[in-house]
């Protein structure tokens, strides 16, 4: 049996691309904003809007006494190069932090992986400018392409944090990905379950910087 972190997402494509949508957005004007930036893992494909790992995330983050409003800004079908189109989009909610989860879908149909890492740089790079903190979300894709693509993309993202001095979240579906009873029908996509362990894997990258931050504030 593999461990979890072995373990790849089943099936071949993600949702259509919507690119063009708007995803939903809750204002908090007073508390500061991490952004939940992504693809439908992102935007909780499949499930109530409180039930995806943002809104999940948010309530962890209350109860461990971070006060912060995390904003869903997943669209299903989200490519990196889409996420580069979107990323004023992004600065315009003023983030702290932004949780980057893209690239799967560009995996998912054996698109150049130089150019994926090209376009997750730009966007990184933009965000650093404006002073965001970028958490980056390590994927894993199945064989469909062959052995060293597959490596080659999970790869990707632990060159990309350690080039750019970034926080990974080594695998985001860590401890959900093939297991049955956390997915959906289609074996992509997390339940409600399921996304309370995302949530959970996210946490444990975020606290850190978190605790950092507040660290820093207290002695300013």
């Amino acid at each position: 049996m593999k461990h979890s972190s072995d373990t790849e997402i089943s099936g071949t494509q993600f949702p259509p691309d919507q690119s063009l949508s708007k995803p939903s957005v809750r204002k908090k004007e007073s508390l500061p904003k991490i952004v939940a930036f992504g693809d439908s893992l992102t935007a909780g494909f499949g499930v109530s809007s409180d039930e995806s790992y943002p809104a999940q995330l948010e309530k962890q983050l209350r109860e461990g006494g971070f006060h912060y409003e995390v904003v869903n800004a997943g669209v299903s079908g989200e490519t990196s190069a889409g996420g580069v189109r979107r990323v004023e989009w992004i600065l315009k909610s003023r983030p702290t932090v932004v949780i980057l989860e893209l690239g799967v879908n560009d995996g998912l149909r054996g698109l150049s992986l130089e150019q994926t890492y090209l376009n997750l740089h730009s966007i990184i790079d933009r965000l650093q400018e404006e002073g965001v903190a970028v958490i980056l979300a390590g994927m894993r894709i199945p064989p469909n392409y062959g052995e060293a693509y597959t490596g080659e993309f999970f790869g990707m993202y632990e060159r990309l944090a350690q080039k750019l001095t970034l926080p990974l979240i080594p695998f985001f579906l860590e401890g959900v990905a093939a297991q049955p009873g956390l997915n959906q029908a289609d074996g992509i996509h997390p339940t409600a379950e399921g996304y309370t362990i995302v949530a959970q894997n996210v946490f444990r990258t975020l606290e850190p910087l978190l605790k950092t931050r507040r660290n820093h504030q207290a002695q300013e």
